[in-house]
């Protein structure tokens, strides 16, 4: 996989999987409706060509009016199926409005599927606001930094988690702002083993 750096983000091609497929139609009617979104954790590391397994991709979406989630719930339900909320009343006002995630996949089929919630904390806003522009097959998507996603897989730190957090290290060491990714490894607290664990 060859990886091209432009002013705008990063481009490539590659063969998709069925993570992939999903993502790209899905960030297509975001992007269509021009909803301000960001994709966070193991789905980011997937993308660039980590080999694992993944049931599902996360996406965190700027708070959208009662009137707009139901114009983009209209187009979603064209093609995929909410797996969790009755109708777009109940997605809204008794999960998103309750930080709880709703989940769309393609229709009859669990798996993979797509998790989406509302920005609210401070990293979640930290990654909206310096999002990257990924163009994959001619799809554009918007993933989270890069070092933000390494800190945040050393943070949670389950096995999965910090081969995640070595790969993209690996991969984009020469491209990354290490005066970031310290600083937000202090700001999780993140402890000096875990810190080890991609150099």
């Amino acid at each position: 996989m060859k990886l091209k750096w432009t002013p705008e983000g990063i481009e490539f091609n590659k063969v998709e999987n069925e993570l992939d497929k999903l993502t790209f139609k899905f960030c297509s009617i975001l992007n269509k409706r021009k909803i301000e979104y960001v994709i966070v954790s193991g789905y980011v590391a997937i993308l660039f060509g980590r080999n694992r397994m993944s049931e599902d991709i996360d996406i965190l979406i700027k708070k959208l009016s009662y009137d707009e989630f139901a114009a983009l719930w209209g187009d979603l339900t064209k093609e995929l199926e909410c797996l969790n909320a009755a109708d777009v009343k109940n997605a809204y006002n008794e999960y998103l409005e309750k930080n709880t995630a709703i989940r769309f996949a393609w229709e009859k089929c669990f798996m993979p599927n797509v998790e989406i919630k509302w920005i609210k904390k401070d990293l979640d806003w930290l990654s909206l606001n310096n999002k990257i522009k990924v163009s994959v097959n001619n799809n554009v998507i918007y993933i989270s930094p890069i070092e933000l996603q390494i800190a945040f897989k050393l943070y949670l730190g389950s096995d999965k988690d910090l081969e995640d957090a070595r790969y993209m290290y690996d991969l984009f060491r020469g491209r990354l702002n290490r005066a970031l990714l310290n600083e937000l490894c202090r700001k999780l607290n993140i402890d000096i083993e875990h810190k080890r664990f991609i150099r």
